[in-house]
């Protein structure tokens, strides 16, 4: 009897063992998983080791998971059926229930919610302070894990899914942009700085043909005209440099700085007839339409230069982008004391908006905090012929991506203005013509 009650205390005492370290694994996984990697890394880079540890074992997320997942399960499965051989000696075949309520209690309470209620208030401290217990855990874990995964990617073999390794399911920037989003939707970021963060990610996503100024808007000089007429042209612009052509718009030979202009003018005593301004203009910069923003940032900056032409693949100028133009997809628009105010965007008192046909579309969702896509067409009125696949009429309007399309005004083959209403629906791609 004596040896019975021994037996049971042992019995007891490893349930508990169990259920401790259930709640381990459990504080482990979640605070560990809900860790601020940026924090870490700063740590890691002060010479705090266990920080050091904690970006091993994120570097292997998958990894550290698993053996979490396995241990957890081990040691419950164990409690269980331990706990479940006590009450049915006590109690008979109804120990089973009793067992069930009891683990289920001390399993949920104790070991889950407890432990991760903890993890998540402090996941930093808590991360750091079982980073080593954890890292040993994993490691001893290791090969029962490898076996396991190796079971499993054969298993989705057979229906023709492939997992690589520490395969990321989102890409940093991904990640990245979720968080700020998250950050903007619980305060903790206001909407100006989460566009400029945006801003600063879709670098590499945008080309300069996606924010130029078209040709067709784009302000040159004919630098066959009388110089009077020139200096004139360039003293009238609002822009301080300014293409020059020959024969033809599309033929530019050169950039005309308004400073230097105004050197040379000084120097011919103020005659303006004594101006040679093909020598005065600096030579032209082309750059292909598919340039990433980012990479022309970095061109802008290794050359000392604010101002490129774009050319397609023909060789054919498409527009002009300046350094302005990138800075503006970061931190909105610039304006200066000389800029026209003249935005394209009308707010009308419906929630509707009337804006011309050559605005940006990121513009549009910028000021109004829409979700027009901008993945095909880069204005407004790109994405309704994109779209409705025609070029549309005077009064047509179209429905699609949870906005109401009316073309206002046309002219030629231009939509040049357009009212947008917001539908109230969630964005959907059915597309109707009214």
């Amino acid at each position: 009897m004596l040896n019975q009650g021994v037996f049971d205390l042992w019995l007891l005492l490893v349930i508990a063992i169990s259920l401790g370290l259930s709640a381990f694994f459990a504080t482990g996984e979640t605070s560990l998983t809900a860790v601020s990697r940026a924090r870490m890394t700063a740590l890691e880079r002060q010479g705090n080791q266990a920080a050091r540890l904690v970006n091993r074992l994120l570097a292997s997320r998958e990894r550290l998971i698993g053996a979490m997942l396995i241990g957890n399960n081990v040691v419950n499965i164990g409690a269980s059926a331990l706990t479940t051989t006590i009450f049915v000696a006590l109690f008979g075949d109804a120990g089973v229930l009793y067992a069930t309520a009891t683990m289920s209690v001390l399993v949920v309470v104790f070991a889950e919610v407890l432990p991760k209620t903890i993890a998540v208030a402090k996941p930093d401290r808590t991360a750091l302070l079982l980073a080593r217990p954890v890292a040993i855990t994993v490691a001893l874990l290791g090969p029962i894990l490898t076996a396991i995964e190796a079971f499993i990617r054969g298993l989705l073999r057979l229906f023709g899914v492939r997992i690589e390794e520490n395969q990321p399911i989102l890409s940093a920037t991904e990640e990245l942009r979720g968080t700020v989003d998250l950050l903007e939707e619980e305060g903790a970021v206001v909407k100006d700085e989460a566009d400029m963060f945006g801003g600063l990610l879709d670098l590499s996503e945008l080309e300069v043909s996606d924010v130029m100024v078209h040709r067709t808007y784009m302000h040159s000089v004919n630098i066959e005209l009388p110089a009077p007429d020139i200096l004139q042209e360039v003293l009238a612009s609002n822009n301080t440099r300014l293409p020059i052509w020959r024969d033809s718009p599309e033929n530019i030979v050169g950039i005309l700085h308004a400073k230097d202009v105004l050197r040379a003018l000084a120097a011919a005593h103020g005659d303006p007839a004594k101006l040679d301004f093909a020598r005065i203009a600096t030579e032209p910069w082309f750059v292909p339409d598919t340039t990433s923003l980012a990479d022309q940032l970095k061109a802008f900056r290794s050359r000392k230069a604010h101002v490129a032409l774009v050319v397609d693949e023909y060789g054919e100028v498409m527009g002009l982008v300046t350094l302005e133009d990138i800075l503006e997809e970061i931190v909105g628009d610039i304006s200066d004391e000389h800029d026209v105010q003249v935005h394209g965007v009308r707010p009308q008192p419906n929630g509707s908006i009337v804006v011309e046909g050559s605005v940006p579309i990121r513009d549009v969702n910028r000021a109004m905090d829409w979700r027009l896509p901008d993945e095909d067409a880069t204005t407004v009125a790109g994405l309704v012929i994109h779209e409705a696949q025609t070029i549309p009429d005077a009064g047509q309007a179209f429905t699609f991506h949870g906005y109401r399309f009316e073309v206002l005004r046309k002219h030629r083959n231009r939509i040049t203005q357009l009212r947008v209403t917001p539908l109230g629906r969630e964005p959907g791609r059915s597309q109707a013509a009214e």
